[in-house]
């Protein structure tokens, strides 16, 4: 009876245990799945992105930083997700989206990162593709604009403008026919003391990243300044720097004006 009862119980822990390594294995695999930013996650949703898509399907590719990512909305869905909601809510084609932003890129990591093989073939298959950048190089996390010294900035523009023509160039290179959409920076400082001074800076820095996208064929600068300007803590985040969900939509809204269906 004894030994009856003792091959029940190392049975039951027996199945027990495969049930709880089961359990582990898919979360480990889960956790992998959501890390869309990682590049060797990029190259597996290429695969299987290659496999689905279509010429009936639109398909967008969207590079960049935190803002392309979604940080700061406390739905998680960011300007890619509600402007996804707009275009299957007045395409008659399937959507398929591809967010490859990574927060707290800056110009000269998204440079290295469309040189890669898997974020060249997502581009290439692409019908718009969306680009935010920038906002890394200038505020560095507030600290460009806290220690105020024009000529530092000066020379931080010059990079970042050349960091940006090659990213451009190299997106261009990737897929001839794609609408390329590189989306403006808003000043989250602007109610702070030096909000002039700061705002002044912000329209130059995307004064120049206009002319720069107006050389690139297909490629248009799209504005969010004025979106944020008479309201900006309306639509942060409680950082004081990403938009929140109300922000992260006027930015959708403004973008999906500017698409041709």
């Amino acid at each position: 009876m004894r030994k009856s009862l003792s091959i029940i119980i190392t049975a039951i822990s027996a199945v027990l245990l495969l049930v709880w390594l089961g359990g582990f294995v898919y979360a480990v695999q889960n956790n992998l799945n959501v890390k869309a930013g990682d590049i060797k996650d990029t190259s597996r949703n290429s695969k299987k992105s290659s496999v689905v898509n279509n010429e009936k399907d639109l398909k967008v590719v969207a590079i960049g930083d935190s803002l392309t990512r979604g940080m700061g909305d406390e739905t998680g869905k960011g300007y890619i997700g509600y402007l996804t909601d707009e275009m299957k809510a007045k395409s008659d084609k399937p959507v398929i989206v591809q967010n490859l932003g990574i927060s707290g890129q800056e110009s000269d990591q998204l440079l290295a990162q469309v040189k890669t093989y898997s974020v060249t073939r997502q581009l290439k298959e692409a019908d718009y593709i969306l680009i935010t950048i920038g906002g890394n190089d200038l505020f560095q996390g507030g600290q460009t604009l806290a220690d105020f010294q024009p000529a530092a900035i000066k020379s931080i523009q010059k990079k970042y403008l050349r960091n940006l023509d090659a990213i451009l160039s190299r997106v261009r290179s990737s897929n001839k026919e794609a609408v390329i959409f590189l989306v403006g920076l808003y000043n989250p400082f602007i109610e702070l003391d030096n909000g002039k001074e700061t705002s002044q800076v912000v329209r130059e820095w995307n004064f120049n990243s206009a002319e720069t996208a107006a050389k690139k064929p297909k490629t248009v600068f799209v504005p969010t300044f004025d979106l944020f300007e008479l309201k900006v803590n309306d639509y942060l985040y409680s950082d004081h720097f990403h938009p929140n969900a109300k922000g992260y939509r006027l930015i959708a809204e403004r973008v999906a004006a500017l698409l041709t269906w």
